[in-house]
């Protein structure tokens, strides 16, 4: 019997409550008096053109702000400039010469200090192969033969332009290749920017199927699993705020005899092959004070993609997904977070190998972290109220490399309660208990935040069928 796909009322009432919350933001006082800018000056930016700072700001020379807006107006400069993740400290100052009782217009020199980062970073790999650290702390026995070996270079900013260059090495549980370089902007505009992704890797042990909501594993001493990618991705970046994703790219996967017997379904009906070619946009809204650990501000995401438009293609899909997360300060030290996540995919029969549910992905419903939950259609409402114990900024002087040198560190304590939703057709098939009901999960966390943008977090949860557990997270982005 096909399973009611409805997604519970209370998750949809989120996105309402969500929309009233970001409607709350105060309005500027209003005022007369205004100030021209008359000179930005830009500091430290050794590396870093200048055009790529300016690209994020707001004020310019010969532009004119009032004054009520000026505070402002530079708090959102100073963030714009440290997301680009090109500097370990943004500062602002500005010199102001206040408008007179007879012109009403004054005169603002601003000036921008910044201190770049290491931007070539070359490191060894040492990491699990499982989905998180708490799968294979919990479920793996903490097995040392489920790591990844290797070497990663990370090399940013290579010509002053924002520009990255990514090569990835990888050996032991996953056999990985890696090579990408992205440009923000090729034109002069700076709007219209390029990426492009090769990707090629291997497994000798994967999961094949799901059984009560755990991943189940074969292991051959031959290759089980090849996969193998080639992306062109364009993007266009309206304003500041605004960001278009134009996504295309050619897959082709393959396995080995021994999974199309153990599970037909992996590819469907038995196949060893899927190759197709796909193509997705994406739009992205994204203002917030700070990409690694936002507190307050705005990000909205909507993706619509599509698989299989050559006539040889073996594998047809559409996904369509959208994300609302709305950050805002409660006064003090408080913050609170709230998030509605929904996706849905189409055919209802799909590949094994395709189906995304909660668990294998950024997708989760805190509490549910050793879980995997597949199914067609997703929906999480995502909510957490924080407190600031500190927030600082040390200057190690001992330390001689300027770009290591001042250590920005910030820890919260933080209250959570999720709910999710996971519809899927396959729940008796692969024995799932967690499918096709509400999942409710709470608890608290101690995050810290500190620079190249470390995240380290120590959760305590407790979930709707009773399972705690104490789980930790490291997310970094560069």
């Amino acid at each position: 019997m096909t399973p009611n796909c409805r997604l519970p009322v209370v998750l949809l009432l989120a996105a309402f409550l969500l929309s009233v919350l970001s409607a709350s933001a105060s309005t500027p006082v209003d005022s007369s008096r205004s100030v021209i800018v008359r000179s930005v000056t830009l500091q430290g930016n050794y590396r870093t053109r200048d055009r790529i700072i300016l690209r994020e700001m707001t004020l310019h020379v010969g532009d004119t702000v009032r004054l009520a807006e000026l505070p402002g107006r530079l708090a959102w400069d100073q963030r714009n400039i440290s997301n680009t993740n090109l500097f370990v400290t943004v500062d602002l100052s500005t010199i102001l010469i206040p408008p007179d009782d007879s012109t009403q217009v004054g005169w603002l020199d601003l000036s921008v200090a910044m201190k770049e980062r290491w931007y070539l970073i070359a490191y060894p790999v040492f990491d699990l192969a499982d989905r998180n650290f708490n799968e294979w702390w919990y479920d793996r026995g903490r097995d040392l033969r489920r790591v990844i070996y290797g070497a990663r270079l990370s090399y940013r900013n290579v010509t002053g332009n924002n520009d990255v260059l990514q090569v990835i090495f990888e050996r032991g549980f996953l056999q990985r290749t890696v090579l990408s370089y992205s440009k923000p902007y090729i034109d002069r505009a700076q709007r219209i920017g390029l990426r492009v992704d090769l990707s090629y890797s291997t497994n000798k042990e994967i999961p094949y199927r799901t059984q009560f909501d755990k991943w189940v594993y074969v292991k051959n001493e031959e290759q089980l699993r090849s996969r193998a990618y080639a992306a062109v991705i364009l993007t266009h970046r309206r304003g500041l705020y605004h960001y278009h994703t134009l996504d295309t790219r050619y897959s082709r996967n393959t396995i080995a005899d021994t999974i199309a017997r153990l599970n037909p379904d992996y590819f469907l009906d038995s196949r060893t092959e899927q190759q197709y070619m796909s193509i997705s946009y994406g739009y992205r809204y994204d203002r917030r004070d700070n990409v690694s650990y936002p507190l307050r501000g705005t990000l909205f995401t909507g993706v619509v993609g599509v698989a299989g438009i050559l006539p040889h293609d073996n594998f047809h899909f559409l996904d369509v997904s959208a994300s609302l997360t709305r950050y805002w300060p409660l006064g003090g030290k408080f913050y609170a977070t709230g998030t509605v996540r929904a996706r849905s995919t189409w055919p209802t029969r799909q590949p094994y190998f395709n189906l995304r549910g909660l668990g294998n992905s950024v997708d989760m419903v805190r509490g549910y972290e050793l879980f995997v939950i597949d199914g067609q259609r997703t929906a999480i409402w995502r909510n957490s109220i924080r407190y600031q114990l500190f927030n600082t900024r040390k200057q190690l002087n001992w330390l001689h490399i300027r770009q290591f040198n001042t250590l920005p560190i910030a820890a919260y304590i933080t209250a959570f309660g999720d709910a999710g939703y996971v519809c899927s057709t396959v729940a008796e098939q692969y024995q799932s208990r967690l499918a096709n009901q509400l999942l409710l999960g709470t608890g608290m966390s101690l995050d810290i935040v500190t620079y190249y943008n470390f995240v380290m977090r120590f959760s305590g949860t407790i979930n709707r069928q009773g399972n705690t557990g104490f789980f930790f997270n490291l997310a970094q982005q560069f």
